[in-house]
């Protein structure tokens, strides 16, 4: 992969982008930066059955993006914010790659134009 190969299983790279592709996921992981939250606190701000919203967790779960405990009959989420190291990974492998084919391109671009000239 012209040096750019990935320490992190394409599969778990995989998840964590569909775990993110969601709106209510989205939130849930920025609502999660404040620290630990149940899942009734979570789920409070969205119209939705608890057992859609639980879905939701349990994709954030499988992504390795929070991590769960449960005490009597309440479930604390936290944040897991390693995890969305690979997803950066990839986006930075993605924007070097891109960035280097710009700049053979303006290379190109620039040869030609000086031998017109």
């Amino acid at each position: 992969m012209n040096g750019l190969a990935s320490t992190t299983p394409p599969a778990a790279v995989d998840g964590v982008f569909r775990a993110l592709s969601d709106p209510t996921r989205r939130s849930v992981l920025e609502r999660l930066t404040h620290g630990p939250s149940s899942v009734s606190e979570l789920a409070a701000p969205f119209e939705m059955a608890l057992p859609s919203f639980v879905e939701h967790m349990k994709t954030l779960e499988r992504a390795g993006l929070v991590a769960s405990r449960k005490k009597g009959r309440v479930r604390t989420y936290s944040l897991v914010p390693e995890r969305l190291r690979c997803a950066e990974d990839w986006l930075g492998r993605q924007r070097r790659l891109w960035e280097k084919r710009l700049d053979q391109l303006d290379s190109y671009l620039m040869k030609m134009k000086e031998a017109e000239e």
